[in-house]
């Protein structure tokens, strides 16, 4: 089927009550990966890229294997940019065919971001691709984007007000999460969603949900959340299984590189497959729009 709106499987998640994965990829092999997963328990999925992916593959070439891998898919499968600051870079991945940007102005000042964000969102909208807006920063730094401390924070109607002003089509605000790996427990913001969602019919995005128990990915998605980010689990399962792989390999003296990729593969596979069962999007993929 052709690649999917991410905006339709977003919305059509909030109205079921589940969450889609958004899964950052780093190449063919977790791509391949990624939509195994969703269509072995039949979930819609969003393949995300980084910023530092899409220039390390090459954006046409990053799309054409989504396209291809998504075309010949059974679920819908929609391709989406995690944080990007970078104009230039949001507009070379609307002209490549990704379904969505998410312009991250959380760098700049409020009348900046807004006026950033807005030209962002025409930009998009024209060429009927969404725009996910960040404008007050989540915490921790992801592929090379981002920063450890809080530099700017908004109340939820500021942040209404602005979706409202800029057109932006999801929300990624600041929910108590962070990307990485935790060094302490957090504290959870269940509250700013729900706020968030009282004010705005605009889907709510949680970043940085490593660490997170069942509990706490059930209580953000009763609160309205609807696309959940997985960005440290997928680099964590994909290395671990190569280190084991490459462990054993050198211990038997036997170099199998289909061998490696296959080990790597099911190990995404089952950790993509772990998060859909924890998301509540097993089984959802009939009836959502492609």
């Amino acid at each position: 089927m052709p690649i999917a709106s991410t905006l339709d499987l977003v919305r059509a998640a909030h109205s079921r009550g589940y969450a889609v994965p958004a899964v950052n990829i780093v190449d063919d092999l977790s791509i391949r990966a990624v939509v195994a997963a969703a269509e072995a328990t039949q979930s819609p999925v969003i393949l995300q890229t980084s910023v530092k992916t899409l220039k390390s593959v090459g954006a046409e070439l990053l799309s054409a294997i989504v396209h291809s891998v998504g075309h010949s898919a059974t679920v819908p499968v929609a391709l989406h940019l995690d944080h990007c600051p970078d104009r230039a870079v949001i507009t070379e991945a609307i002209r490549h065919g990704w379904s969505s940007v998410l312009f991250d102005a959380s760098d700049r000042d409020l009348e900046s971001a807004l006026e950033e964000t807005a030209q962002v969102v025409a930009e998009a909208h024209a060429e009927g691709v969404a725009v996910e807006s960040e404008i007050e920063n989540i915490i921790g730094v992801e592929d090379g984007v981002g920063s450890d401390e809080a530099v700017h924070s908004y109340t939820i109607a500021q942040l209404a007000d602005a979706a409202a002003q800029t057109g932006a089509d999801m929300l990624a605000p600041q929910l108590g999460t962070a990307h990485g790996l935790y060094k302490a427990s957090p504290v959870l913001r269940f509250d700013r969603a729900k706020e968030l969602r009282a004010l705005t019919d605009r889907p709510v995005v949680l970043h940085g949900g490593t660490g997170l128990t069942e509990s706490d990915f059930n209580q953000f998605i009763g609160a309205g959340v609807s696309k959940i980010n997985i960005s440290t689990a997928l680099k964590l399962a994909y290395m671990h299984s190569a280190r084991a792989h490459l462990a054993e390999a050198e211990r038997k003296d036997k170099w199998e590189p289909i061998k490696l990729i296959d080990d790597v593969a099911e190990a995404v596979k089952v950790m993509v497959i772990e998060h859909i069962e924890l998301f509540g999007s097993k089984g959802k993929a009939l009836g959502v729009a492609a």
